[in-house]
């Protein structure tokens, strides 16, 4: 009888430590969660979309703007094409890329596709970034990315908003070449060209600590990081000045729905001048391009004032 009784206590004081080592478990997986909770918080009230919205942006086409560009580099002014791409589509939070399919999950977002095409003499230069802002405007954009293609080689640089912001970067210069690194969220000189289409008097003012355009950073071969900028709206325009680089871009736009982008400029040192880049726009068109491929649609690349 003792054995047995000896045995029984044992048996309760292992499965006592049992439960007391689940319940351990299930503490830091709800700290875990009420963590990742905490995380999401930071997240805004999304912004209704109005009807206005809805019907300019959810009609199955994408808005293709086209702009004369003279682009300052080298100390010198080179004549060029830009062109804006506006769409909407569902995003997919988790590995973040385009959806397929729609999913209760997914993220809406408004997808910015900006091109710049110019040659420095003898050699030509092409520019694409992307950024990727949920429509309901209440946080930072969740991806960014930009490449520089030229004759000397080609840089690359990726942000992917998670707890922190993520950077990839990728590049044949030397100190430059392969990096990944962390930086806490702030505002992105990126994605304010998205926010200014859902609703520019939404854009921040005031003295604000923000991380320039990847284009400027990797062109002028600076560090990424945020730096500080003072930032002004006007009814159609909005600029940034950032003192400590020298540089100043200002965003001219239609005050009125849907808000589309008329110009920019921006000034900053190239070579030993500075100089103003400029952009004025020629055409804009609303078309589902990705169904354009064939050599019949070359045409509207005639109509858009690209060729």
């Amino acid at each position: 009888m003792k054995k047995i009784a000896v045995l029984g206590t044992i048996t309760c004081v292992l499965i006592s430590a049992l439960a007391t080592l689940q319940s351990c478990k299930k503490v830091k997986k709800t700290d875990h969660l009420l963590a990742s909770n905490s995380t999401q918080q930071h997240t805004k009230v999304a912004e209704p979309l109005s009807q206005e919205f809805k019907d300019y942006w959810y009609a199955g086409e994408a808005e293709i703007s086209s702009y004369t560009l003279e682009q300052a580099r080298y100390g010198e002014m080179r004549d060029g094409k830009a062109v804006l791409i506006y769409v909407t589509e569902d995003f997919l939070p988790e590995v973040q890329v385009k959806a397929n399919n729609q999913n209760a999950n997914n993220i809406p977002v408004l997808k910015l596709n900006a091109t710049k095409k110019f040659n420095t003499g003898i050699y030509p230069y092409s520019i694409m970034q992307s950024t990727f802002y949920p429509v309901a405007n209440n946080q930072h954009a969740l991806k960014l990315s930009s490449s520089i293609q030229e004759w000397c080689g080609q840089v690359y640089v990726q942000l992917n908003n998670r707890e922190q912001f993520n950077i990839m970067s990728h590049s044949y210069f030397e100190g430059e070449a392969d990096k990944n690194f962390k930086l806490d969220k702030t505002i992105l000189e990126n994605e304010l060209w998205t926010q200014l289409r859902i609703n520019p008097k939404s854009l921040p003012t005031g003295d604000i600590s923000i991380i320039p355009s990847f284009e400027y950073l990797r062109m002028k071969h600076k560090t990424i990081k945020p730096y500080t900028a003072n930032a002004t709206l006007t009814n159609s325009s909005y600029t940034l000045t950032y003192g400590s680089l020298g540089r100043t871009l200002i965003i001219n736009f239609n005050p009125t729905f849907p808000y589309e982008v008329l110009g920019w400029k921006e000034t900053f040192k190239s070579g030993p001048k500075t100089m103003t880049t400029t952009a004025s726009k020629l055409k804009t068109l609303k078309s589902p391009y990705w169904q354009k491929n064939d050599n019949a649609s070359e045409v509207l690349r005639d109509t858009l004032q690209l060729n």
